[in-house]
């Protein structure tokens, strides 16, 4: 005996089980482009490198001339800012090594009148998110872990997402980015992941007595 196929809804709501069914694939890749925008360079600034006033090469000044970051941001072991150097400290070696240049025109303007040059910032965190140099600089986080080998770049420019999942995984695992305090600024220290590098790194953070927070806090606040 041949059974008979029925529903339990009216015809008419088919059209309606389709639409539902297309507006959750819809749903399902917005939700999907979100999140791949979210980790995008284009939503973390990562490849960020704004034009400056001066033109200004990290790849001379660090690079190829060795100058200690601390020359020029020297407030990075004390405070929770690395400052922008004042036109004075540009001027200390400009007022005799090419002096005339086009190219530091805005310095020796800056210089002149008092006026600031104004500086484009590359790494800018939200105002929500609390950072402090000192406090990773006095505890072995290198320069290039954060900023990368400025030292090879003409142009700075942001090399890390500076996301809050970035900044815990070095909170939760801290021996994998800590170097010795003394090699902060050095940035020809080899921090690869290696096993070397991880026995160094558990040495210092036993040494330093290293526990660093990942409360909602410690950067909200």
């Amino acid at each position: 005996m041949a059974t008979q196929d029925f529903d339990l809804l009216p015809r008419w709501t088919n059209g309606i089980r389709v639409a539902v069914a297309i507006g959750g694939v819809i749903g399902a890749l917005y939700v999907l482009g979100i999140i791949t925008f979210g980790f995008s360079p284009y939503a973390t600034d990562v490849g960020y490198m704004p034009e400056q006033p001066v033109p200004y090469s990290h790849a001379l000044h660090a690079g190829k001339l060795g100058m200690d970051c601390r020359y020029c941001h020297n407030t990075v072991e004390h405070t929770a800012r690395a400052a922008i150097p004042p036109t004075m400290t540009c001027m200390g070696c400009h007022a005799n090594i090419l002096p005339d240049s086009a190219r530091l025109a805005p310095v020796r303007e800056s210089y002149a009148t008092g006026e600031p040059v104004r500086w484009v910032k590359v790494h800018d965190l939200p105002d929500y998110a609390y950072f402090n140099h000192s406090a990773h600089v006095n505890r072995g986080v290198g320069c290039a872990t954060c900023h990368g080998r400025v030292d090879r770049m003409e142009v700075v420019y942001q090399v890390e997402p500076l996301s809050m999942s970035w900044c815990l995984d070095c909170h939760r695992q801290p021996e994998k980015y800590v170097r010795p305090v003394e090699e902060v600024t050095n940035m020809n220290y080899d921090n690869e992941l290696t096993e070397d590098q991880l026995v160094v790194g558990r040495r210092i953070v036993e040494e330093y007595n290293l526990n660093p927070s990942t409360d909602c806090s410690t950067c909200h606040r």
